[in-house]
């Protein structure tokens, strides 16, 4: 969990309260000004998602830096002879 994911949920539900409050005591500035450090949460806080999915994606291609291995397919499980048949036509 990064830095942005963090601050994002904190704006979040700073926003959801002062959004609340702003309903209980009727006064719409005070609505309007918690439902945009809301939405202002939740976007900081998918623009952390997206950076830690592009890390993990990062992480773990070069975790896997071999060469996949060749998977066997029908051929391979024949007998000898039975390729060398095959090759003559």
């Amino acid at each position: 969990m990064n830095k942005d994911r963090v601050e994002g949920k904190v704006k979040d539900i700073t926003g959801r309260v002062e959004r609340q409050a702003g309903e209980w005591t009727n006064d719409p500035k005070a609505q309007v000004k918690g439902a945009a450090k809301q939405a202002e949460g939740k976007v900081q806080n998918a623009w952390g998602k997206a950076k830690d999915a592009a890390k993990q994606t990062a992480d773990d291609a070069n975790a896997s830096s071999k060469p996949p291995q060749r998977v066997p397919d029908e051929t391979d499980s024949e007998e000898p002879d039975s390729k060398d048949a095959r090759r003559r036509g």
